[in-house]
């Protein structure tokens, strides 16, 4: 019986903090408040135990409790931005997007390389009374987003192999032959050759995005990108054009001067 505890244990160090962090991702992926029956029958819980696990979490305020059940609380969206806050592009991501002649009225977003996929972090909304944007926190892959395949395209072809997958969609299924791992290869090469990324309505329909890499300020930084989402009716060459000439611009302003002064030594 002892070696029995002592296994799990080795298995587990932190049982209560592990099911406190699946409780919270069953509320992120459900996208609606939860019942505690719910809840407990997504970790596989007595109803007590699950009880006791949101008696904390409530207390912390990680989650809520409303009239449809729990939902994640404000100290997630809190801890959501000091994540973000603590790399230096994103503190002066904003301000360097308010001063754009072109970007100060987009909805321009960050994202970071999470596994294959891009995870939004953070966003400036501008001034359009429509706005076109991927929700903070939410993830696409990045075979098919364009701020994913900025961040692709730091890589190698190797690297991307590995990460993706030999059978990566990469495109619309209007394009067979890009959806193979092949046609991303030959995507991340046009990005590294023009210097930015293009999702033709691959995430979305009706939204074209555009988006470059922006370099880690710090050793041990991870890899970001900025993107925009255009609306399909006013994503014409000029105007992509346009877009990517001003993110390109934002990223220089917010990478490390010293980093990239080395890199030229």
């Amino acid at each position: 019986m002892t070696d029995d505890l002592d296994d799990r244990a080795a298995r587990d160090p932190a049982p209560a903090v592990t099911r406190g962090i699946r409780l919270l991702e069953l509320l992120a992926d459900a996208g609606r408040p939860l019942t505690l029956t719910e809840i407990a029958g997504g970790l596989g819980l007595a109803k007590s135990s699950t009880a006791n696990l949101c008696l904390a979490l409530e207390a912390a305020r990680m989650i809520e409790r409303g009239a449809q059940g729990y939902r994640l609380g404000l100290r997630t969206a809190e801890l959501g931005g000091a994540f973000a806050a603590q790399f230096n592009q994103v503190r002066e991501f904003y301000g360097v997007c308010d001063a754009s002649p072109v970007l100060a009225a987009e909805l321009v977003q960050v994202a970071i390389l999470d596994g294959a996929d891009a995870l939004y972090i953070a966003r400036h909304e501008g001034s359009r009374a429509v706005r076109i944007g991927t929700p903070l926190g939410s993830r696409l892959p990045a075979a098919l987003s364009a701020t994913g395949r900025a961040m692709l395209s730091t890589l190698s072809d190797a690297e991307v192999t590995a990460l993706v997958g030999a059978d990566a969609a990469s495109s619309s299924a209007a394009d067979p032959v890009g959806r193979e791992l092949s046609g991303l290869l030959r995507r991340l090469a046009d990005v590294r050759e023009r210097g930015w990324a293009l999702d033709a309505e691959e995430s979305w329909p009706g939204i074209v995005g555009v988006a470059v890499p922006l370099e880690g300020w710090a050793p041990g930084d991870p890899q970001l990108a900025i993107g925009v989402g255009l609306p399909a009716g006013e994503a014409d060459e000029r105007r992509i054009a346009e877009v990517a000439a001003a993110l390109n611009d934002a990223a220089r302003q917010l990478t490390n001067p010293f980093s990239a002064a080395a890199r030229r030594r």
